[in-house]
């Protein structure tokens, strides 16, 4: 496999700024980074031991799967059906 010398990147990093634009280029260049900045970051902080545990608290067991459903309350006066805020209008 033949070695990329200093005039093979010069040519490749030409031909990538008239195929994307300058704009594209410095968005991936910061994402590059932010991505590699993240992974040191993910693997350096393997290596030390977590400062506080992490407890996972289980859920109840209500045997629904979503939440819960309450009938409404009797409509009585001064309730949110007599606020003409709370009406839709049909037009």
């Amino acid at each position: 496999m033949p070695d990329i010398g200093g005039w093979e990147w010069v040519i490749i990093a030409i031909v990538a700024l008239v195929l994307f634009g300058g704009s594209k280029l410095a968005n991936v260049g910061k994402n590059a980074g932010r991505a590699i900045r993240e992974f040191k970051e993910e693997t350096s902080s393997g290596q030390k031991p977590a400062a506080t545990p992490v407890v996972a608290t289980p859920e109840p067991a209500t045997g629904t799967t979503g939440p819960a459903v309450t009938e409404p309350a009797s409509e009585s006066p001064g309730s949110v059906a007599d606020d003409p805020a709370h009406h839709s209008v049909a037009s």
